[in-house]
């Protein structure tokens, strides 16, 4: 197991640096960086503030070149990329071009709205989605198994955008109700309100985004679950379970839950990061939400190469801590698997 850990761990070098190095190199080809869009914008009178360098509509080779200084790309590329791994080692992700902030103050600053949304949309796919497959496996073959089927296979096919505007357009202030807000994760008067006021305003403002996300969800995790639990219930050691006249109940829940959750379980780490950092910029942009998908989004519009590098390295880096952890799950909770074996 040791030897397993140490080897996964040594992978993730490589695996890392990979991924750093492909997106440093084609961001070098990429046309209109930074210089080049701060220089647009101040020549449309759009100057970015915060300390940054504006340019008037005069500007010459002169001023191009003192921005080239200040964000660095005055340096050869082979020497920006050593130093990005340098301050990548220390954990230091750098300077917003752009927002002159650091990216860890940018991270955090959105983790809020995509704790909020990943963790909720988390909770809820599952504490419906395993039941419900559950319960189908069951009744599999019956009305319940084809209608439930029908409706979480139509709550996939709908795009989480369009969903989003139907529900603006009905209960958001659209043509019918003005029901559920718009804007943000709580209203202007969150201060003065008491705790569980707070609590409502807050669900309040999740209802809509998390519908979006959430119906989406469904369909994978509950067919996963009734397929597992479907093939399972076909196994010898079910059918011996039963000729011993064990209840049905106790074959389920004592045989054929562990099994079946196998799937389910060593998923759940990767289910539970990737939640919080795959949000959806169209519906963060729909419900006015900041959050780290938005972020990465006009990052890449915007050319600001600090914010993507350094987000691309940390989402990497937890992708890959996560797998592992995801891989020694699945000793824990099948004992048949040997790691041991592998590493030879």
């Amino acid at each position: 197991m040791l030897f397993y850990i140490l080897k996964r761990i040594a992978l993730m070098v490589p695996t890392l640096l990979g991924a750093l190095t492909i997106t440093f190199v084609v961001i070098q080809f990429v046309p209109g960086g930074p210089v080049e869009q701060l220089m647009a914008e101040a020549r449309a009178g759009q100057g970015e503030g915060g300390g940054a360098y504006k340019a008037g509509r005069d500007s010459d080779a002169r001023q191009v070149a003192e921005l080239k200084k200040l964000y660095g790309f005055d340096k050869p590329a082979h020497v920006r990329y050593f130093e990005m791994l340098g301050s990548f080692l220390r954990f230091d992700l750098g300077r917003s071009f752009l927002q002159n902030k650091d990216v860890w103050t940018l991270i955090k600053e959105k983790l809020p709205v995509s704790i909020s949304l990943g963790l909720w949309t988390f909770v809820i796919s599952y504490l419906v989605s395993v039941p419900l497959g559950v319960a189908k496996a069951v009744r599999e073959g019956s009305r319940f198994d084809v209608m439930t089927s029908l409706v979480v296979l139509v709550g996939y096919a709908i795009p989480g955008f369009v969903l989003g505007i139907f529900l603006i357009v009905l209960f958001a202030g659209g043509s019918f109700f003005e029901w559920f807000p718009l804007r943000g994760l709580t209203s202007d008067n969150w201060e003065e309100l008491s705790w569980p006021a707070r609590i409502l305003d807050y669900f309040w403002h999740l209802t809509l985004p998390l519908i979006c996300l959430v119906i989406s969800s469904f369909a994978v995790t509950t067919m996963l679950t009734k397929n597992t639990f479907v093939e399972e219930t076909r196994k010898q050691y079910v059918l011996v379970a039963r000729a011993k006249g064990l209840s049905q109940k106790a074959v389920l829940y004592k045989h054929i839950f562990r099994n079946a959750l196998i799937p389910l379980v060593t998923g759940f780490p990767a289910a539970f990061v990737g939640a919080f950092f795959a949000g959806s910029v169209l519906i963060e942009t729909l419900f006015s939400l900041d959050g780290l998908g938005l972020l990465s989004y006009e990052s890449v519009v915007r050319r600001d190469y600090p914010v993507v590098l350094g987000s691309l390295y940390l989402f990497t880096l937890i992708g890959l801590v996560v797998k592992l952890v995801s891989d020694l799950l699945y000793v824990a909770v099948d004992p048949r698997v040997q790691f041991e074996a592998v590493g030879k």
